[in-house]
């Protein structure tokens, strides 16, 4: 599979994590928790991620680095962590991808 399709004439995408190592890293709820804050295009600090998730600090660190090695977050400016802006939908564009759908509709039965 091309990982450059959509990228012409921007900043180089980091490439696509593969299908067992990504499912491998959404398949705890506390990992699935902070993915489903992230998704919401604001960057987080460990600490808030700890609290979306309910787990402790340093469980959170442990569960960042999985998300990290998996390509599906990053550290930003001063150490936030944020999704890959690959992951997110691109402003204006009507999107009907089933993972963020999930991420959304878990976030909208709990609010």
């Amino acid at each position: 599979m091309d990982n450059s399709a959509g990228n012409a004439g921007g900043p180089a995408a980091m490439p696509w994590p593969d299908l067992e190592t990504m499912l491998g890293a959404i398949s705890h709820v506390a990992r699935w928790r902070m993915l489903r804050e992230l998704s919401l295009g604001e960057a987080r600090e460990i600490a808030e991620l700890a609290g979306a998730a309910g787990c402790s600090y340093d469980s959170a660190l442990k569960h960042i680095a999985v998300l990290i090695k998996a390509g599906l977050i990053v550290r930003g400016r001063g150490g936030l962590l944020q999704m890959q802006r690959q992951h997110l939908p691109k402003p204006g564009e009507r999107v009907a991808d089933f993972g963020h759908c999930l991420l959304r509709l878990d976030a909208v039965k709990q609010g």
